[in-house]
């Protein structure tokens, strides 16, 4: 073969190559849209990594149940009541043992939490050309629709397709969020301004757990930085999700196993199973609870807590009956807030144990590295 051909056949094969990753970045709702009845080999994980479905349901079969976890119920009405401190134990139980807990009686409506839903379901039912409108690399976009977790560094691709929207009042990108569905902003305000809010009332019971506020009049000890007005005005990134049907679910994740990278994360489900945790070193699953929300703790309270309260590993089972949408709620500090371990969390008994840490620093992290397990977090880590 001469040069001019090996170079030919050389340059038709980058061609290719390119051509099949461009197909597999319009993501998983557009492969399935085109009729694909094998999950193809960019999806397939490594046999050590895919979820073991079988055994997990003959495990089901063999205890007559289903392999799955009751979170701790926190009542959001007795946090705000006169049973306050003995929700308050509950919730602290639950961030220690857990990492994860489910609010009920949550103050926000039926009706805002339906429309969240709703406008979520029709974005992804879109033509793909009006949802790739808001395809993009950058990961400080306001409005960014992509695939998998990371399309630009994973190595294999989880069967998750996405809508990130950075919201106010740590954006003032509004203006940029997408136009379809017509009520699609309308709705996602209302409901990020709820949450928000739920959120911070959560945060006040975490800090009065962590003995950060004076339990009797909720005052702020001099020592702490931040006050309740900060995790008001802090960030608030909007992740919806969609995991299609899959052909093939034993051979692949939604997502892969990670943390959150903020203080709380307030999760709404559909009615379909989907979301597991770790727990004891075993993969469980968490029944949906309608109209509820899953909390989670994120890397940001792990570091904050001093290592009291953990971010817990989680990942997402797909089925080959339904698809799923799910909407994630991720709060944190401002964008440029520095987190560091409470300075009252610290003594010489539980010396600090993280260094300083930024939501730049994690971007910077999240946009060079393949995001696996709780890495971002064994990085800020400090050896005492």
């Amino acid at each position: 073969m001469s040069p001019a051909m090996g170079l030919v056949s050389h340059t038709e094969s980058e061609r290719e190559d390119g051509h099949e990753q461009s197909k597999y970045q319009r993501g998983v709702k557009h492969l399935c849209e085109s009729g694909i009845t094998r999950v193809p080999s960019k999806y397939v994980l490594p046999a050590q990594e895919r979820p073991n479905i079988k055994k997990e349901i003959s495990e089901r079969n063999m205890s007559n149940g289903r392999r799955s976890i009751s979170l701790p119920i926190i009542d959001f009405a007795e946090l705000q009541g006169s049973n306050r401190s003995k929700a308050l134990k509950k919730l602290s139980n639950a961030c220690e043992e857990f990492g994860f807990f489910q609010v009920v009686n949550h103050g926000i409506s039926i009706e805002i939490i339906r429309h969240m839903m709703d406008v979520s379901r029709r974005f992804f039912e879109l033509p793909f050309e009006e949802r790739s409108k808001y395809m993009t690399s950058d990961m400080r976009s306001p409005a960014r629709y992509g695939t998998s977790f990371n399309q630009n560094k994973d190595g294999v691709f989880c069967w998750r397709d996405f809508l990130k929207l950075i919201c106010p009042p740590s954006s003032n990108a509004l203006s940029l969020w997408p136009t379809s569905p017509s009520n699609l902003r309308q709705a996602v305000v209302s409901y990020s301004t709820e949450t928000r809010f739920l959120f911070t009332m959560l945060m006040e019971a975490v800090l009065e757990c962590l003995g950060l506020i004076e339990t009797s009049e909720n005052n702020y000890s001099d020592e702490e930085e931040f006050t309740l007005k900060d995790f008001g005005d802090g960030s608030q990134l909007m992740v919806i999700n969609c995991y299609p049907a899959c052909p093939e679910p034993e051979l692949t994740l939604g997502m892969p196993p990670h943390s959150d990278y903020g203080f709380l994360t307030l999760l709404l489900q559909d009615e379909v199973e989907g979301l597991q945790i770790q727990n004891r070193g075993k993969w469980v699953t968490v029944e949906p609870i309608p109209h509820s929300f899953v909390v989670n703790v994120g890397d940001h309270l792990e570091i904050f807590s001093n290592g009291k309260y953990k971010s817990v590993l989680h990942r997402v089972l797909v089925n080959s009956t339904k698809s799923r949408i799910s909407v994630a709620s991720l709060h944190s500090m401002s964008f440029e807030q520095v987190i560091r371990p409470s300075p009252k969390l610290i003594d010489e008994h539980n010396p600090r144990r993280y260094m300083d840490t930024d939501f730049t620093s994690f971007l910077n992290y999240a946009s060079t590295c393949e995001p696996k397990r709780k890495n971002f977090l064994e990085s800020r880590k400090l050896a005492v």
